[in-house]
């Protein structure tokens, strides 16, 4: 599936975001009814379909993802609907969507910046549900390798330490503010040779990295929908350089893997 010609993107150059190929950013993707039935509809799975980690929970829809492949399973109707909607409004994934995480963020949690790995088609489609955050996106160490002579420094994971055992500095290529009821496309070198994540804070700042801060600004600024009133923005409308995580946020990572299994015998 890999060598296969990738189909071509459905969304407007408008949705393209910053320097790194490719990442798109959609704004208002669902609308706020879609939003609510979603959530709801997390809420209410059963307690067994939850995992709590140290620093989110998560539910996992689709199956179990083993390094050869995908062990199946099918995916509720209430999910489908909206993978679907994203694989035929992106026209970036060569097949239906069939693995789906929901990460639940708490004020103050995040994910440590990572990649999804080949088992995947290099393609991710992040819903953002509930309470806003801030994903970095941070070039890989085999990348900042490679241009050596623009950096010489070069850039660790951050899991990475030196000789020394201390953290070594990692600086984010770009940054993006996903607000409510957006979603985040990313492929290419974005997939390949970046990693992503969310840092563990309870506010982040809002600098010249973040590739969106024109719209976001603009976005909670405006009195005409009612989105600067909406407690999930924290104070960000008081503080413009500043976004503070106060609410809940839900997100949907929507994934096609290529190598499907029907049970472990097969593996």
């Amino acid at each position: 599936m890999r060598g296969a010609t990738p189909p071509s993107s459905s969304l407007p150059n408008r949705f393209r975001v910053g320097e790194v190929p490719t990442i798109y950013y959609v704004p208002d993707f669902v609308s706020a009814a879609e939003e609510a039935s979603l959530v709801q509809e997390v809420q209410v799975a059963p307690v067994a379909k939850w995992k709590t980690l140290k620093n989110r929970r998560l539910q996992n829809w689709g199956g179990v993802v083993h390094e050869k492949g995908l062990i199946s399973q099918p995916i509720p109707a209430w999910l489908s609907s909206i993978t679907e909607k994203i694989a035929k409004e992106t026209n970036l994934f060569p097949a239906p969507i069939n693995h789906v995480l929901v990460n639940e963020y708490l004020p103050g949690q995040g994910i440590t910046s990572h990649q999804d790995g080949p088992v995947y088609y290099p393609v991710v489609a992040i819903l953002s549900l509930g309470a806003p955050t801030l994903m970095h996106f941070t070039p890989h160490v085999r990348l900042t390798e490679a241009n050596n002579d623009e950096n010489p420094d070069g850039l660790l994971e951050p899991s990475q330490k030196t000789q020394g055992g201390r953290d070594h500095p990692v600086q984010a290529t770009c940054s993006l503010v996903l607000m409510p009821r957006s979603l985040l496309v990313f492929k290419d070198s974005a997939y390949t040779e970046y990693l992503h994540g969310i840092d563990e804070a309870y506010e982040d700042l809002l600098n010249n990295k973040v590739v969106n801060l024109d719209a976001y600004l603009s976005h909670v600024s405006s009195r005409n929908d009612g989105i600067a009133e909406d407690s999930r923005l924290g104070d960000v409308a008081e503080e413009k350089d500043m976004l503070r995580r106060t609410g809940t946020r839900v997100s949907l990572t929507c994934r096609h893997v290529p190598k499907v299994y029907k049970n472990f015998l097969r593996l």
